[in-house]
């Protein structure tokens, strides 16, 4: 089958033109900071501890996240997958609204603004952490945005394929924006980004509700952040071999392993380190109750 014909342009405000790709962003803050404002009410999910920031303070930082997640996913993306932007075209470094952000780099961006705002309220560890695992609850539901953007952008493609499900990256929309045909060919291949969609965005979202809302985990400061961090490198690296590699990419990442693993398995063991530094840190008190769900 076909990508659908889905005009990556929502709508044209006289010279400017809003994006599906910009406003997935968008959707992303806002329902992020949504879910997160709805987490610091439940008193419950913190208990015996305090939520490491007020509805005031989280408005705040959503300001510093925005520009972590700017800034950060696109010097993350020329610098790991296409340096050659800034000496064939520098002004397009900063044409974001086209597309070319590293999910990598935003994760270092976000982790550098919430840092920066964590020192400057003189946070300690512990609070640093809790803040850490708020955030990372709320993560899924941007990537999950930003892989339906970059499926309706018909980029980041996978690789040939004979499945049913197989799709040909190619529409009138792509067709035009390359002058020509579409740099994907008319080869059925993965929707490695509806993959991505689903375990970065649907599974991870779920499995850290459960985490939460089951078993109260926010009394181990830095173990869900840990499990996001983890759980997103190893769905990373499985989907990688379904995810065609960049064409910029050297030989060595595209025959042996992609940028995209090699960045995840430091995801991995990042991720490890903090749930072991949780566990090892703050054994829970005894809890005879079963675990319910939070409503």
């Amino acid at each position: 089958m076909n990508l659908p014909d889905i005009d990556p342009v929502l709508i044209h405000l006289g010279p400017v033109a809003v994006r599906w790709y910009a406003l997935a962003y968008v959707a992303g803050i806002v329902a992020g900071w949504l879910y997160v404002g709805s987490l610091i009410k439940k008193q419950a999910l913190w208990t015996p501890r305090q939520p490491p920031v007020d509805a005031a303070q989280l408005d705040d930082l959503i300001l510093w996240i925005t520009l972590g997640i700017i800034l950060g996913g696109r010097i993350g993306y020329v610098l790991a997958y296409d340096m050659s932007i800034i000496w064939k075209s520098p002004l397009d470094v900063f044409k974001i609204w086209q597309g070319g952000m590293s999910f990598h780099g935003g994760f270092v961006g976000v982790t550098l603004a919430t840092v920066l705002y964590c020192k400057s309220q003189r946070f300690d560890q512990a609070r640093m952490l809790n803040l850490g695992d708020l955030l990372a609850c709320a993560a899924p539901i941007g990537l999950f945005f930003g892989r339906i953007a970059n499926f309706v952008n018909g980029e980041l493609w996978g690789r040939h394929t004979n499945a049913p499900w197989g799709m040909i990256f190619c529409n009138k929309y792509i067709e035009q924006q390359y002058g020509g045909p579409c740099p994907a060919g008319l080869y059925p291949r993965h929707p490695s980004q509806l993959y991505e969609a689903f375990a970065e965005g649907i599974l991870l979202f779920a499995i850290l509700f459960v985490l939460v809302h089951v078993y109260r985990q926010f009394k181990r400061p830095g173990l869900i952040m840990g499990v996001f961090i983890t759980g997103y490198g190893v769905f990373r690296i499985i989907i990688e071999n379904f995810r065609e590699p960049d064409a910029q990419m050297l030989p060595f990442f595209k025959n042996v392993i992609t940028m995209g693993q090699t960045l995840s398995l430091l995801m991995v063991a990042g991720g490890a380190f903090f749930i072991w530094l949780a566990l090892r840190n703050a054994p829970p008190p005894a809890d005879t109750e079963t675990p319910q769900l939070d409503g």
